[in-house]
C-alpha cells in the first residue's frame, strides 16, 4: 500500500500535469481525431450541380485518391530534393560556424553570434518576401548584377524553385542551429581539449575527432527537427508561387492540402492528405532517431 507521502506526490504530479494534458487534448488530439473523421467523408452535389450537397461516407476512398494523385506524390519528390540540398548545407554550415566561434582564433564572438542569429528573428513570411524581391527580374539588384556579368538565371522557375526555397531556409535557420551547436561546444570539457593539444593534435584534428563526436546528440536532434520542418515546407514555396505561378499550386504536400481544402473545397481529401503527411513525418522521424542512436554508440 502506498505511503501518504507517495500519494501526495502523485496528487501533486496529477495537479501539475492536468493543465498540459487538457491543452494537449484540446489543440492536438481533438483536431487530429476530427481530421481522421473528416477524411472518411466526401461532399457530393446532387441535381447536376443545382441541388444541395451531402456528405457521403467513403471509408478510405480519400486516402486512395490522394495516393493515386500524381501531384501529391510529386510533392514528396520535391521534399526529397529539398532535404538533399537544404539539410547538408544548413547543418554543415551551422556546425562549421559554431566550430569557428569556439576556436581560439575567433574574435568578437558575441557580435558574430548576434549577427548570424538575427536572420532567424525575422518572421518566415517576411524573409520569404524579402528573398522573392531579390529573385524577381526587373526589381532585384542581384538579378541586374548577374545579368551585367552575362549570367541569366530565373530563380522563380520550376527548375530552380526548390533551390530558391532552400536558400531562404538556410538563411533563416543556419544561425539558429549555430547557436545550439555553439552552446553544446561550451559543455565540452576543457581538460579534454587541453590533453589533445598536449598530444599534438591541431585545431582541425581536435574539432573533427573530439568536438564533433562529443556534440553528436545536439547535431542529431537538430537534424531530426530539420527533417520534420522540411516535410512541412509551405511558406517559402507558397510565396514563390504567388510571385510566379510556374511551380503550380500543389508544389509541396502542404500546398496540395491547402489547395484541396480552400480552393477546391474538398475537405475530406485535404484531411486524408494531411494525415498521410503526418504519418510520413512520424515514420521518417522514427528512422532518423534510430539512425542517430546507432551513430552515437561507440
Amino acid at each position: 500500500m502506498a505511503s501518504p507521502s507517495a500519494r501526495g506526490q502523485r496528487r501533486t504530479a496529477a495537479l501539475l500535469l492536468t493543465p498540459f494534458l487538457g491543452l494537449f487534448a484540446a489543440v492536438t488530439l481533438a483536431p487530429l481525431f476530427y481530421a481522421a473523421w473528416l477524411s472518411l467523408f466526401t461532399t457530393r452535389t446532387s441535381g447536376l450541380g443545382f441541388g444541395g450537397t451531402e456528405n457521403v461516407f467513403t471509408g478510405l476512398g480519400n486516402y486512395a485518391r490522394a495516393l493515386s494523385d500524381e501531384a501529391f506524390r510529386d510533392g514528396f519528390l520535391v521534399i526529397a530534393v529539398y532535404c538533399a540540398v537544404y539539410i547538408p548545407v544548413m547543418i554543415g554550415g551551422a556546425l562549421v560556424l559554431a566550430l569557428l566561434l569556439d576556436s581560439g582564433l575567433a574574435k568578437a564572438r558575441s557580435f558574430f553570434q548576434l549577427a548570424l542569429f538575427l536572420p532567424h528573428a525575422v518572421p518566415g513570411l517576411i524573409a520569404a518576401l524579402i528573398w522573392v524581391y531579390l529573385y524577381t527580374p526587373g526589381l532585384s539588384p542581384v538579378i541586374d548584377f548577374l545579368e551585367s556579368g552575362g549570367i541569366d538565371i530565373n530563380f522563380l522557375s520550376v527548375d530552380n524553385a526548390v533551390f530558391s526555397a532552400a536558400n531562404i531556409a538556410v538563411w533563416e535557420w543556419m544561425g539558429y542551429n549555430m547557436v545550439i551547436f555553439y552552446a553544446a561546444l561550451q559543455a565540452v570539457p576543457r581538460e579534454t581539449l587541453e590533453a589533445a593539444k598536449i598530444d599534438g593534435a591541431g585545431a582541425v584534428r581536435t574539432a573533427l575527432s573530439i568536438k564533433v563526436p562529443m556534440i553528436y546528440p545536439a547535431v542529431a536532434l537538430a537534424i531530426l527537427f530539420t527533417v520534420i520542418g522540411s516535410i512541412q515546407l509551405f511558406t517559402e514555396p507558397k510565396v514563390i508561387y504567388n510571385a510566379s505561378s510556374a511551380i503550380g499550386s500543389s508544389f509541396t504536400p502542404n500546398m496540395y492540402v491547402q489547395t484541396a481544402a480552400f480552393q477546391n473545397n474538398d475537405f475530406g481529401l485535404a484531411a486524408a492528405a494531411s494525415l498521410l503527411i503526418a504519418l510520413f513525418a512520424a515514420v521518417l522521424s522514427f528512422a532518423v532517431t534510430r539512425i542517430s542512436r546507432r551513430g552515437s554508440k561507440p
